[in-house]
């Protein structure tokens, strides 16, 4: 939480919540598809499992303690602690199939699509990277009460980074929203190009909530050996190449407004879809 906000240079962050993305029909079928054919065939195969370890468990004529070959190595069977550990396997699926059903819904009219945005890029002639991003959500709002049917203003709040109440209020509001089944937030610099003591500052950061990970990095994500290895994970590349597409990004919108020619501003274009075949760590 308080670590996600890399501002050793700035005293002041924003916290913006991550509550709604654009759906769509087709995407919602996607995501609803692949979501209930991965739950459905790991809870399947699991409670076969479960099944089958409990009338192991529940025989009495069984030697517990007897050995069994792993990975090459002999290790103790004992059927209950077997038979605890795919109870919370099974755990796990459940709280990704919750979590994955949360974010699709029937689309039947344009009524039933949701866009929530948050940068105000440009508009004629002008681009509002010089703006901090309380002035984009509190603009954006405006604009979203003249059509809230398919408009939603996204919910934000300003953290002071040196003030312990401010940070811990700020924790508390990310905790009620992923407890509840939220994605989480995204956490930016008060500005919207922030420089810090090495260069440009990371434009913005998701702190996603527990259970959304699972979506993420799968039902079992969480569990003690699945996070050693995620913690390992290399993100300078990943850094690096957000702060070069950011700037592309910003340079593409310079170019738009001063009506250059698309070829010139198709090179960023080409350009961030170039960083994002660059090789990186696949946990990320």
């Amino acid at each position: 939480k308080r670590a996600g906000c890399p501002l050793s240079a700035h005293r002041v962050c924003r916290f913006e919540s991550l509550v709604a993305k654009i759906r769509s029909s087709p995407a919602s079928a996607v995501d609803s598809g692949a979501g209930a054919a991965h739950d459905m065939a790991g809870m399947a195969s699991i409670s076969r499992v479960i099944s089958d370890l409990q009338s192991t468990a529940d025989r009495t004529d069984l030697d517990i303690g007897f050995k069994l070959p792993a990975e090459g190595q002999a290790e103790e069977f004992n059927p209950q602690s077997l038979l605890a550990r795919f109870h919370g396997k099974m755990d796990s699926l459940l709280r990704y199939r919750e979590t994955w059903r949360g974010y699709c819904w029937p689309v039947k009219s344009i009524n039933d699509f949701k866009l929530a945005p948050f940068h105000l890029l440009a508009t004629e002639g002008q681009v509002f990277a010089d703006q901090d991003h309380e002035w984009h959500m509190n603009t954006i709002k405006e604009i979203c009460l003249h059509d809230e049917d398919i408009l939603l203003a996204t919910r934000f709040r300003v953290v002071e980074t040196m003030d312990e109440t401010s940070i811990k209020s700020g924790c508390s509001w990310w905790e009620d929203m992923t407890n509840t089944g939220k994605e989480g937030m995204v956490v930016k610099p008060f500005t919207f190009i922030a420089d810090g003591k090495t260069g440009l500052i990371q434009p913005a950061i998701k702190v996603r909530g527990k259970e959304y990970l699972r979506i993420i990095y799968g039902p079992e994500y969480d569990a003690p050996e699945n996070l050693s290895r995620l913690r390992s994970r290399a993100v300078a590349g990943k850094r690096s190449l957000a702060l070069r597409e950011f700037a592309l990004g910003i340079e593409s919108l310079e170019r738009f407004i001063r009506k250059e020619p698309l070829r010139k501003v198709h090179e960023c274009v080409f350009g961030v879809l170039a960083l994002e075949s660059e090789p990186i760590d696949p946990r990320l």
